[in-house]
């Protein structure tokens, strides 16, 4: 892979020290050096060839970009790395270099988690501001009223005083005593959904997440995980995606607005130049008995002059 120089923020803020902007407070006020020097605001660098330093701990060096969507099964940490015996997402993952979680779940929840060494990608999903979305499809030990349902949407006030923001809640289904229901909101504290549960008499059993933004689950299955494609990593970070039409014309430049290419077993039609030519004749002759046989195109009347409208 080919790397370049990149601005001195956006190298910080790629690797996990905030946003663009907070990274530049931190050139500002003296606290990176680029091969020795205080770096300036606005001076570029290559970390292939270039040592960066930020409050005197070196930036590591240049590495591609990974994405990767892992379904965290249960009893799993979100977590790089372990501080017990117990097994992490990083475990899971056998591919090398740094890779963190985005979107961390409980322990004994379970569902998608991105793994990435984009820092500033895990800024922007992950910092309150931006409000990214998450789903969950959840599982309760009872059926929900409406009464309760309607509290959740609008925001249930936890035990440390806080209230949690307005969420999309919707019944999907029952489930034994209980019911499955889908949950979408914009933030994302510890436990929220089982301490909100909890609260309106609604006890969490199951927690399933199914989308973080843009990215979906789709039919990964517990421990299984793949790479992103380009264009679910341009979603992510808010680039602008060709619509599948506009892909398909892009794919065919040469078909004109309106046009399809044939179906399968489609007859397509025959250019109008070799309609009775010589080339679509059959020649007149005699069959087998000496019967003179006769072309299709024998018994029509031999074409007119075309019409030319006389002036005076």
């Amino acid at each position: 892979m080919i790397f370049m120089e990149e601005r001195l923020q956006k190298l910080l803020a790629q690797a996990g020290y905030g946003s663009r902007r907070a990274c530049e407070v931190f050139i500002t006020e003296g606290r990176v050096r680029v091969n020795g020097k205080v770096a300036l605001l606005g001076q570029k660098a290559d970390l292939s060839v270039d040592k960066v330093m930020i409050d005197g701990k070196a930036l590591p060096r240049a590495e591609s970009l990974t994405y990767i969507a892992l379904y965290k099964p249960r009893n799993v940490l979100s977590a790089a790395e372990g501080q017990d015996d117990r097994q992490t997402v990083r475990d899971l993952v056998p591919v090398e270099g740094h890779l963190y979680p985005v979107g961390r779940l409980d322990f004994d929840s379970e569902g998608l988690i991105l793994m990435t060494n984009d820092g500033e990608l895990t800024n922007k999903l992950t910092h309150p501001r931006f409000g990214h979305e998450k789903e969950y499809r959840v599982l309760v030990a009872r059926r929900p009223d409406e009464k309760q349902m309607e509290a959740w949407r609008r925001g249930v006030v936890m035990e440390d005083g806080d209230k949690t923001k307005p969420a999309e809640v919707n019944f999907l289904s029952s489930s034994g005593k209980g019911a499955w229901i889908r949950i979408v909101m914009g933030e994302g504290k510890k436990r929220q959904i089982r301490e909100v549960g909890k609260l309106l008499g609604l006890p969490v059993v199951k927690i399933i997440r199914l989308r973080i933004g843009t990215l979906k689950l789709g039919s990964l299955k517990p421990r299984q995980w793949r790479y992103l494609t380009g264009d679910e990593i341009a979603e992510l970070k808010g680039d602008k995606v060709p619509v599948i039409g506009e892909r398909a014309r892009a794919a065919r430049p040469n078909l004109k607005r309106g046009d399809r290419p044939p179906r399968t077993g489609e007859r397509t039609r025959t250019d109008k130049s070799e309609i009775g030519s010589d080339r679509t004749r059959k020649p007149s002759g005699r069959n087998e008995t000496g019967r003179p046989t006769r072309n299709s195109n024998d018994h029509k009347k031999p074409d007119r002059k075309p019409y030319v409208k006389k002036t005076r």
